[in-house]
């Protein structure tokens, strides 16, 4: 049986389902979605989610609100969760020459390369699904490869995501179809322990 750790880039699949309108598949279930993924003779071993929390700016609270409780929600499953944190950063418009302060996400690529070599060296996996289109993780998919040959790369690309130096960095690769997304959703209300009932954002439905 071969052991399969998915790493999933959660800004490239939420932006990715949002350019493809798929709002309605937010409200994801990550394990169930890897395991849709599997082949024959492969067992999930590991889903790991990277992330940051969205960065209060006054004008934002219903996004936060609905990121919130999505990822109390991943929480209460088998998947582990890392967050990345966003920077400022000064924006000017070339043509009125006006200034602003945006946000950029950060570290999302940096905490899934490490938690891939971590696991590799630990033999955790024996193939690893990466959720991305992100080319930023050709380099790391590469060195995996170079270092670990006996092990496998797999990149998953979400919808409107799709990257031409992942295609080449990696054994294989395939793009998550809405069928899978739609067979991946998470029940319509969850109770943690405490039993509050976290219910999926009814603009997400």
């Amino acid at each position: 049986m071969q052991r399969v750790a998915a790493y999933i880039d959660g800004f490239n699949l939420y932006f990715g389902l949002k350019a493809a309108r798929l709002k309605r598949y937010y409200w994801l279930d990550l394990v169930a979605l890897a395991e849709s993924l599997l082949k024959p003779g492969q067992q999930l071993v590991a889903t790991h989610y990277f992330t940051s929390r969205i960065r209060d700016n006054h004008r934002n609270a219903a996004d936060r609100k609905r990121q919130s409780a999505y990822l109390e929600a991943l929480a209460l499953g088998p998947v582990g969760i890392q967050y990345g944190h966003y920077l400022e950063k000064p924006r000017q418009c070339r043509g009125c020459q006006q200034t602003w302060t945006d946000y950029e996400e950060k570290m999302t690529d940096v905490n899934l390369a490490i938690q891939l070599f971590t696991d590799a060296f630990d033999d955790v996996f024996d193939v690893a699904l990466i959720v991305s289109g992100d080319s930023d993780l050709t380099t790391p998919i590469r060195r995996v490869r170079a270092r670990f040959p006996a092990k496998l790369v797999i990149v998953a690309f979400p919808p409107n995501r799709h990257s031409a130096e992942l295609k080449r960095a990696a054994h294989g690769y395939l793009t998550i179809g809405e069928d899978k997304l739609r067979a991946s959703q998470l029940p319509e209300q969850l109770t943690k322990p405490d039993g509050y009932v976290l219910s999926r954002p009814a603009s997400w439905s």
